[in-house]
């Protein structure tokens, strides 16, 4: 009795910790790992569904930037996003002539600090239902909650659904977003 009681609970200890070892599976974005010992660049680099958002961040000349320490929250666009702009926008913008509306552009969907989906959530419901960031380039989003999924509007009232929340990075988190941010 006492073998059979102590082959149970070692059973149910191995279960726990294979799903406490689950749990802390580091996510997947695009089929690919990320990493939270990485840098934001460093993982996103091997997103593929962020390879033009990578182009642009290296035509910006933010690579150091967004390899240093932060902490920096980046919601990031997937190609899809991009994709939905005006055909040729891209190309237009990562020319080096439009380097200063890329970075600007880009800068507006990073928010300094560290800034979990949870945390937001949180300062959504204490706002009444809505919360406005201050990103780096110095505009204002405005994140609401529908449907338990979190939205931002940008400043010319374009709609962003995060997709993929708490992407946890050695300098800051990223949350994955379907729609490309535009500032004033």
């Amino acid at each position: 009795m006492k073998k059979t009681l102590l082959a149970t609970f070692a059973v149910g200890v191995l279960a726990l910790s294979t799903l406490t070892a689950s749990a802390q599976k580091d996510p997947m974005v695009g089929g690919a790992a990320m990493y939270p010992d990485k840098t934001i660049v460093a993982n996103a680099v091997n997103s593929p569904i962020h390879t033009t958002l990578v182009a642009a961040v290296k035509a910006a000349g933010l690579v150091d930037t967004l390899n240093g320490p932060g902490p920096f929250t980046v919601f990031a666009p997937t190609n899809d996003a991009f994709a939905k702009l005006p055909a040729g926008t891209v190309d237009t913008l990562v020319k080096p002539e439009n380097k200063a509306t890329l970075t600007k552009i880009l800068t507006y969907h990073v928010v300094s600090g560290k800034i979990s989906s949870k945390e937001l959530a949180k300062d959504i419901k204490k706002g009444g239902g809505k919360y406005d960031l201050t990103t780096v380039e110095g505009g204002k989003l405005t994140a609401t909650m529908s449907g338990g999924k979190i939205m931002l509007t940008d400043e010319k009232g374009g709609m962003s659904t995060v997709t993929v929340a708490d992407v946890f990075q050695s300098n800051g988190v990223i949350h994955v977003v379907d729609t490309v941010l535009m500032p004033n």
